[in-house]
């Protein structure tokens, strides 16, 4: 049984009952996502497209790669090009899987969808009015010193990021 707590425009909160097992009853409140994706985007081989974000919720400028959350019916990869598009200006001739992950399952249901973006033209940024966007190219090199020195705080750069840098194809 589920209880709808708050409706947001991008996700919604709900009371979830349930029965272990054992037959004990429990709640769990949980943030129902429609789920989101993350752009590594790579230029001539050796550098990445990242975006710095300023982020509202921790009122902190943060280094990401391009992410964004999925419209209603929309496939994964069509956001990943949409969102790409839109915060960095760049379109991809190729657009690979790299790899799925939930971004926080102790209390939300978003599931990431994680993609190489290849073969990119620039374009124009199409920012909604209250992102605070700048787009930066870095070598991997200088990627994967800022995530040796721990200067990147967003889990799922880190994340993606470093299953790139292991090898993860």
């Amino acid at each position: 049984m589920a209880e709808r707590l708050l409706s947001a425009a991008k996700f919604y909160v709900e009371r979830r009952t349930l029965i272990e097992p054992g037959g004990r009853t429990i709640q769990r409140d949980v943030v129902v996502h429609p789920g989101a994706v993350v752009i590594l985007p790579l230029l001539d081989g050796d550098r990445i497209v990242m975006i710095r974000n300023h982020r509202y919720s921790v009122d902190e400028e943060l280094w990401e790669l391009p992410a964004g959350t999925a419209e209603p019916d929309e496939p994964p990869i069509e956001t990943a090009r949409r969102e790409l598009e839109e915060e960095t200006g760049y379109r991809a001739e190729r657009m690979t899987p790299l790899a799925e992950f939930y971004a926080s399952p102790g209390v939300m249901t978003e599931l990431m969808r994680a993609y190489v973006a290849e073969g990119l033209s620039e374009g124009e940024t199409r920012l909604e009015p209250d992102e605070r966007i700048k787009v930066e190219v870095v070598t991997l090199a200088r990627a994967r010193e800022m995530l040796a020195q721990r200067e990147l705080r967003d889990g799922k750069t880190i994340a993606v990021l470093g299953m790139y840098l292991l090898g993860w194809k």
